[in-house]
């Protein structure tokens, strides 16, 4: 019993808060018992700065979302692309499709208006000019309902409230502006999938108050929504976009797909199917995303509630396969996670990967070692991932005129009573911190921001040097990894199937080329002029289907020039390969 007492008052000691940071609470108004700080230098054997209920299990609210953006980094990779396949049925004759174009969603969470030009040029180059068939969408990979609003608060159709879908478009979002100056209403993009009523009255008025902006009314209760514009709105206002989540992202795929097709010339006699694509399907091409590096930055930095939820969706089927769940979804971020290491003691309830839950749970000294992990692992291509104090994200204006500006790198989390923030800090002699402040209170919004805001400020001013523990992070271009165990217990085995794996590696250079596109079928002359129109060289690689490979270059540097070239005017979508 003697031992434990001396272990409680020795911890206490250990972890005992700095006068500063005593002194900034005290001011806040704030009671400590509803604050959770847990500071460190930066990395696995970095030193503990302050320490005050870093155990306490509380709501994260957004913060968690870098559980779910740093485990798919592990599984899947920086450079990882998100596909949309897509088939036919049917023997395509003189450019005449008997059968039906199929498209199947893996939860792309990206797609949109902008990739529909890519997309039908892609089908253009099968040589396809008529569709006798139907587009048939297979929504599957997901098993998640048919709900589109999450219904979290009272703003069902706000864009933070949307719902996850194997095939999403356009963010479940569906915009429709309104002109005053025109006296005229329209939506963004073709798509019957709902209507709208306009009954504003436009009047001769200053723009402001009550006539800045119409009064929004969305009727659910027929087949087809209905998204009516009321109210009095001054002739002298500019453009007004009113961006709503009330109808299903695959049938605004499918509308706005087949206005493009019959824009290129491209006639579709068919409707909308929705069901498993069939065995005998022969695959056309693939459309893939950006890099997995530009969808976790944008769930960070913009906290993209529905990113978060398809990221933590994607790792569920890809561990314990498809239909994807929210509890495969939840088990395989704590699987990653804690099999590599990055996951601390403590309650962790993730529920859907976003924050946006009153369910979830987890403590201010498990978030610190993932940040610690990733920290050693990644360096500053991880950091750059996160908010910039001050440059971008939700942290943009926060800190734009102090001593934090460009030397913190975080994520936030806001809800009712609930203000956190999480990552790291640089002092002025360059030493990193890895901060987690969690604050659980009915002051949170106000006063625990400031309290934040003021010892991040005491963090970024000081002039500690930094130690071995606390390095400058590696360079955003440079990938370190820890080496993984099974590489650690081979070191010292001598066996033949080593040294030839030695042998090979020494021996084969790695060469790089920009995959630009992959068929099931060779591309016609159109499509491979287009290439050679901008000075490129090329080969056609055929293996299971035909992809376009432009190169070959020696380093990724130089790949990565021609790559911007590339996504530019050809495929936004081109990525690098190693072979």
């Amino acid at each position: 019993m003697r031992s434990l007492f001396v272990y409680l008052i020795l911890s206490l000691w250990l972890y005992a808060l700095p006068q500063v940071i005593n002194e900034e609470i005290r001011r806040s108004g704030i009671s400590k018992k509803d604050i959770s700080i847990y500071i460190k230098e930066a990395g696995n054997n970095g030193k503990v700065v302050a320490s005050l209920n870093a155990y306490k299990s509380r709501t994260p609210a957004s913060v968690i979302k870098v559980l779910t953006t740093y485990a798919s980094v592990l599984k899947l990779g920086f450079d990882y692309r998100w596909p949309t396949k897509f088939y036919t049925t049917g023997t395509l004759q003189n450019g005449v499709l008997p059968g039906d174009l199929l498209i199947k969603g893996f939860g792309d969470p990206t797609l949109n208006a902008g990739d529909l030009e890519k997309i039908v040029s892609n089908i253009r180059a099968e040589g396809i000019r008529e569709i006798r068939g139907d587009i048939v969408i297979d929504r599957s990979y997901f098993e998640v309902g048919d709900k589109d609003s999450s219904g979290f608060d009272e703003n069902l159709y706000s864009a933070y409230n949307a719902m996850p879908d194997a095939m999403m478009f356009n963010e479940r979002v569906v915009t429709v502006s309104v002109i005053p100056k025109e006296n005229r209403v329209q939506k963004k993009h073709v798509d019957e999938s709902y209507k709208v009523v306009d009954q504003l009255e436009h009047v001769n008025k200053p723009c402001k108050g009550k006539y800045s902006w119409p009064r929004v009314k969305i009727d659910k209760s027929e087949v087809i929504p209905t998204v009516f514009l009321q109210g009095k709105i001054s002739k002298r206002c500019g453009k007004r976009n009113i961006c709503q989540v009330i109808t299903k992202p695959y049938k605004s795929f499918y509308y706005a797909l087949k206005d493009r097709l019959i824009q290129e010339g491209i006639s579709v006699n068919g409707g909308l199917k929705v069901r498993k694509i069939p065995k005998e399907a022969r695959e056309l091409f693939t459309h893939y995303s950006d890099p997995l590096e530009e969808i976790i930055s944008e769930t960070a930095k913009e906290s993209n509630n529905l990113y978060a939820r398809h990221l933590l969706l994607h790792l569920g089927a890809k561990l314990y396969g498809a239909p994807a769940t929210m509890k495969k979804g939840r088990d395989a971020v704590k699987y990653i996670l804690d099999s590599r290491g990055a996951l601390g003691e403590g309650t962790l309830k993730i529920d859907n990967g976003s924050g946006l839950s009153r369910t979830s749970r987890m403590n201010a000294k498990l978030l610190a070692q993932m940040y610690d992990d990733a920290y050693d692992r990644y360096g500053s291509r991880w950091m750059e991932t996160l908010s910039i104090a001050g440059v971008d994200g939700t942290i943009k204006r926060r800190f734009r005129n102090t001593v934090v500006k460009k030397r913190a790198w975080m994520k936030t989390g806001t809800l009712k009573r609930v203000k956190n923030i999480g990552g790291y800090v640089k002092n002025r002699a360059g030493k990193f911190y890895t901060v987690v402040i969690m604050i659980n209170s009915s002051k949170a919004k106000y006063r625990g921001a400031k309290l934040q805001d003021e010892i991040m400020k005491w963090l970024a001013k000081s002039r500690v040097k930094p130690g071995r523990s606390s390095k400058e992070p590696s360079s955003s271009k440079t990938l370190q990894q820890k080496k993984p165990a099974s590489e650690k217990l081979f070191r010292n085995v001598k066996t033949k199937v080593v040294s030839t794996v030695k042998h090979e590696t020494q021996e084969n250079t790695v060469k790089y080329y920009i995959q630009v596109g992959s068929f099931s079928a060779m591309p016609n002359k159109a499509y491979l002029s287009e290439i050679e129109a901008l000075g490129l060289h090329y080969r056609v690689r055929h293996t299971d289907n035909y992809k376009v490979l432009i190169g070959v270059y020696s380093d990724e540097k130089s790949a990565r020039e021609i790559l911007k070239k590339v996504r530019e005017h050809v495929n936004k979508g081109a990525f690098i390969v190693k072979l």
